[in-house]
């Protein structure tokens, strides 16, 4: 839930040299054509592209290493929502740089404010909008993820990982706790003990390879090529029947908070309700007659 304690050599500005390095398109004339060329929206503090039928989100605060300010959840909320109404996009990626997914919230944003301001607004909530998005959401995790960088990644329904992230919940340093969610979902993903460890020292991170062992990500790739294997499977599952995709991702989200009965009842249901879709009569036909399937999202 916050940026957290860096050496002045790694808070040191980005320049528009290092940020160009970095992945950062915030100065890429192919970006901004691409972004013209298929109508994505301009924002403050990230950037939008479109990939085929894959949304791709770019955190943008490289001076900040991507702290999390409400302004730039806002925006995130904003552009996931135009994508899960728009029937040409199958699956959202979010990334930030190759040196940081994001270090944190903004503790300048934060620090000063008091329980009562917190309680009646809500504070932090608005960041939560996120996990109601039907289609799925994958993060690209290069460098940082920290407090709630880590939290945001844990919001998306697949992590791929950079060999260079790092993972970790320092917020117990600044006298907080995780306040998106680090308590909760860290714990179902780690397990109790490695989650306690994290969050009560605020100094244990998971580096790639560690989170990888302990199924908080999929998988680990070269930082180079992280977005990019990252699009790719998006783009696998963009391509599937779409009330299927957004289906299967409902079951397994539910699986995380009801009984199991009560989640292999809801799986049941949506299992026989797919079979009124033409997706599944395309589907199990193209299979019996060994031909791919032409899915048509209906």
């Amino acid at each position: 839930m916050l940026r957290t304690f860096f050496s002045s050599a790694i808070t040191k500005p980005l320049t528009a040299q290092k940020t160009a390095q970095t992945g950062v398109r915030a100065f890429s004339t192919g970006f901004v054509l691409r972004q013209a060329q298929t109508g994505d929206k301009s924002y403050s503090h990230i950037l939008t592209e479109t990939r085929g039928k894959v949304g791709l989100i770019t955190l943008n605060r490289p001076k900040a290493l991507n702290a999390l300010c409400g302004d730039l959840f806002v925006e995130v909320n904003e552009a996931l929502r135009n994508y899960d109404t728009n029937d040409n996009i199958g699956a959202v990626v979010i990334t930030g740089s190759e040196k940081a997914f994001a270090a944190g919230a903004d503790i300048k944003e934060m620090k000063d404010k008091a329980f009562i301001e917190t309680y009646k607004n809500n504070f932090l909530g608005h960041w939560a909008e996120m996990t109601e998005i039907k289609k799925p959401i994958l993060a690209a995790v290069n460098g940082y993820a920290l407090g709630g960088g880590c939290e945001l990644a844990m919001m998306c329904d697949i992590i791929y990982a950079g060999e260079k992230a790092v993972f970790g919940q320092p917020e117990i340093k600044l006298g907080v706790i995780p306040g998106a969610g680090g308590t909760q979902r860290l714990v179902k993903a780690v397990g109790k003990s490695k989650a306690m460890e994290m969050i009560l020292t605020g100094s244990v991170n998971l580096n790639a390879t560690e989170a990888l062992s302990l199924g908080l990500v999929s998988k680990v790739v070269p930082a180079a090529e992280l977005v990019d294997e990252t699009v790719k499977t998006a783009e696998k599952i963009a391509s599937m029947g779409q009330p299927s995709v957004q289906m299967a991702k409902e079951a397994v989200n539910k699986s995380f908070e009801v009984p199991l009965s009560a989640g292999l009842r809801w799986e049941r249901i949506l299992f026989q309700a797919l079979f009124g879709t033409a997706d599944q009569k395309e589907g199990m036909a193209a299979f019996v007659e060994k031909r791919k399937a032409n899915f048509t999202n209906q």
